[in-house]
């Protein structure tokens, strides 16, 4: 790959021109950083922009303010402000060197040294710069790296990770995304040697990371070579024999279905069903409650049943976690598309399955005929035996295909 420029519609935002021009004025100079440089090449959709700047922070701020622009103060003691524009809002960051790291934290040295900072930085793919005209100042080879796909560190690979350890995960998810072949072998040695210090790390931070690892488009290589290292098992001691052999075959479902990749169910396919140990994972990992309860209603929902009929299925779906019961009909799919050899029985399987699936996608029963007033005017009082009869007659409307009407269910009280 030998890209000099980026051509990107982001670039030429009048907030972003201004903001570039603003800090650069008075021999200072601003430079787009990172990701989006990175994904500008490559052609990949851009979120987050962020700047390095000359300017100290104060002066950052102060400059931004006289320009219109809002500073927020978001870590400025590590040179960080973030600028609102009226189109976007940017972290700038003056340039920087860290002179004392504890694996989480750095004590930083402001300076002007482009390639100091750039040699600061984790891997040389995130260590491209853009100017505002869109050329591309390459100090560490990140353009000839992200050309041939191949993901290194910035120097020494063990000096990189010591500084924060996070960087061990971030490794391997760099790699997932824009990675392939074997990982740089510098990398998984001093991965291998170091792994022990990811103990010290929030668990939100790790998390995080694993997530939007999972989120990639094929993670599979990227976590085998997760498991090799002892990292998988470090973070998620869950899977260990368990395996992630699951991955592959739900990546080419995912492919041949068109199914979104599904961080969630991805890290479902590689843990045990097991309610009381992915309860604890959760509490563990502090996942939210919405992954929280989708990871464990997963455990807890039945099996995918390829053989149960359409009333049964539409009948356990009304009383079920729809989400779950999804979830495992798509993980049931892999697996049987995962065998080695497809007989007649499984693709019969894989042919029911994919149909539960789409009851799921249009199921919508008719709301229930039956209220607490009819059963009142029946005669029973409220209270448990009123909540039993409704019970009862629910799930007698249910296995008639949710047909029965009103007078039918409340002769059967």
């Amino acid at each position: 790959m030998t890209a000099t420029t980026i051509e990107a519609d982001w670039l030429t935002t009048p907030g972003l021109q201004t903001l570039l021009a603003t800090l650069s004025a008075d021999g200072e100079e601003a430079r787009i950083v990172g990701g989006a440089v990175r994904n500008s090449v490559l052609g990949h959709p851009v979120s987050d922009i962020d700047i390095a700047t000359t300017t100290l922070p104060d002066e950052t701020v102060r400059r931004v303010e006289a320009a219109g622009f809002r500073a927020v103060p978001t870590g400025i003691e590590h040179g960080t402000v973030t600028v609102v524009t009226p189109e976007h809002a940017y972290e700038v960051t003056t340039l920087r060197r860290d002179i004392e790291t504890d694996g989480r934290h750095a004590a930083v040295h402001f300076g002007r040294d482009w390639k100091a900072d750039a040699e600061r930085r984790d891997f040389t793919i995130n260590a491209l710069y853009a100017r505002a005209d869109g050329s591309i100042v390459d100090l560490v080879g990140g353009i000839e790296d992200l050309g041939s796909q191949a993901l290194r560190f910035i120097g020494d690979s063990e000096t990189r990770i010591r500084e924060d350890y996070l960087r061990i995960l971030r490794f391997f998810r760099f790699f997932a995304w824009y990675g392939k072949g074997r990982p740089d072998a510098a990398g998984i040695r001093a991965a291998t040697r170091l792994k022990d210090g990811l103990d010290g790390l929030s668990v939100e931070r790790v998390w995080t990371e694993l997530k939007k690892l999972l989120a990639a488009p094929d993670p599979s290589r990227a976590l085998l070579w997760m498991r090799q290292t002892g990292v998988l098992t470090r973070i998620l001691p869950e899977s260990e024999r368990w395996g992630i052999d699951a991955i592959h075959s739900l990546v080419e479902s995912e492919g041949a279905f068109g199914w979104a990749p599904d961080p969630m169910l991805r890290l479902a396919a590689i843990v045990p069903p097991d309610p009381a140990r992915l309860t604890q994972m959760a509490e563990r990992l502090k996942l939210s409650n919405a992954d929280r309860d989708r990871i464990v209603g997963f455990a807890i929902a039945e099996p995918a049943k390829p053989e149960e009929s359409d009333s049964a299925f539409r009948t356990r779906l009304y009383f079920g976690d729809g989400v779950a019961i999804a979830d495992g009909l798509r993980l049931a799919v892999a697996s049987a598309r995962g065998k080695a050899e497809s007989s007649r029985e499984t693709l019969d399987a894989i042919a029911r399955l994919t149909g539960q699936l789409e009851i799921v996608a249009t199921f919508a029963p008719p709301a229930f005929p039956v209220s607490g007033e009819d059963l009142k005017s029946a005669g029973i009082a409220p209270g448990p035996e009123m909540g039993k009869t409704l019970d009862r007659l629910r799930k007698l409307w249910a296995s008639s295909g949710f047909v029965l009407g009103r007078e039918s269910l409340l002769k059967r009280v």
